[in-house]
This record gives C-alpha cells, structure tokens and sequence, in this order.
C-alpha cells in the first residue's frame, strides 16, 4: 500500500494550492480519508477528513471555510483545496486512509488512520 502527495509549494500569503494523493495497492471505497499537517516543531494536527464516502466533510475550526477536501474514488485520489493561504498554514501535509469509515469523534485522531502519505510541504510567505 502506497499513498503518493503532491501539490506543496512556496504561495504568498492569500493565494492558493491544490494538494492531490493517489493511492496505490488498496481502494477507496467508504474508508475514511483525511488530511494532517506538521508545522516546524509542532504536533501533527488534523486538517480535514471525508469520513465515507459522500458528502461527510469535517475540517479543523482553523481551516474551517478556506480548505476542502473532495474525494475521486475512481481514481484513488484523495484532494485539498487550499484558499485564501496564511503563514500559519505552513507545514508539512500528509494524507491518510483509514481500514474503513470512521464515525465523527473518531475522525480527528490520527491512530484511526493505517495508511500514510510521505507529506508534501506547504510554505506560505507573508
């Protein structure tokens, strides 16, 4: 199993970036997929999560309105739309599947998630 992150880069504060991962050696299907972030000597947070598949969306108050994440089960790719960019979202972004669908109080930890991506890095300058 395999997930591969993509979409990281320098964006001045207010713009925006398209972070993708595709999954290799498992399916989608209703598993939960999420999205964490680490900044520079900080704890790996929760960003946003697609708890099964459909419309079940939650986000970290922090990223609440300016992020989303969508889902292309058919592709086995997981997405997060990054707006309206500040310096405090700078980080590394890691996807992550879970073993299956996950209810909402269990979405927001990372031991719910069995599979990682290797992270690709957001920095956004002021």
């Amino acid at each position: 199993v395999q997930l591969q992150a993509s979409g990281g880069g320098l964006v001045q504060a207010g713009g925006s970036l398209r972070l993708s991962c595709v999954a290799s050696g498992l399916t989608f299907g209703s598993r939960a997929l999420a999205w964490f972030r680490q900044a520079p000597g900080k704890e790996r947070e929760f960003v946003a999560a697609s708890r099964r598949s459909g419309a079940t969306f939650n986000y970290a108050d922090s990223v609440k309105g300016r992020f989303a994440i969508s889902r292309d089960n058919g592709k086995n790719t997981v997405y997060l739309q990054l707006n309206s960019l500040k310096p405090e979202d700078t980080g590394v972004y890691y996807c992550a599947a879970a073993r299956s669908g996950l209810i909402l109080s269990s979405v927001w930890s990372e031991y719910e998630y069995s599979y990682w991506g290797q992270g690709t890095l957001v920095t956004v300058s002021s």
